[in-house]
């Protein structure tokens, strides 16, 4: 097996820029005091980072995972994220069964 030198190269500098960008955001986050609509728009990231990678599959697969989606979303309203996932898994798999 042979390594290539330009996908070595790639690969390092692909680290390189990923450990720069976390640096980064930790320097920021650091010598910088976030206030006011800066802060609360750092907290809603997380939330809208998962919904944009959830929403696109929720929404282009089918109606069984849309009624999942639905079903786990209103156990999580309740606070408990285990039976959430439990009840979401659940609920694909039967409306899955009972739709096909």
């Amino acid at each position: 097996m042979t390594i290539d030198p330009t996908t070595l190269a790639a690969i390092a500098v692909m680290a390189v820029a990923t450990y720069l960008t976390r640096i980064a955001g930790y320097w920021l986050v650091r010598h910088f005091t976030l206030t006011g609509r800066s802060a609360a728009a750092l907290e809603a990231v997380p939330g809208a980072v998962l919904i944009a990678l959830i929403a696109p599959m929720v929404l282009a697969t089918g109606p069984a995972e849309s009624g999942a989606a639905l079903v786990t979303i209103l156990i999580a309203r309740r606070g408990a994220m285990l039976p959430a996932v439990v009840g979401g898994v659940a609920a694909a798999a039967l409306l899955r069964l009972a739709l096909a």
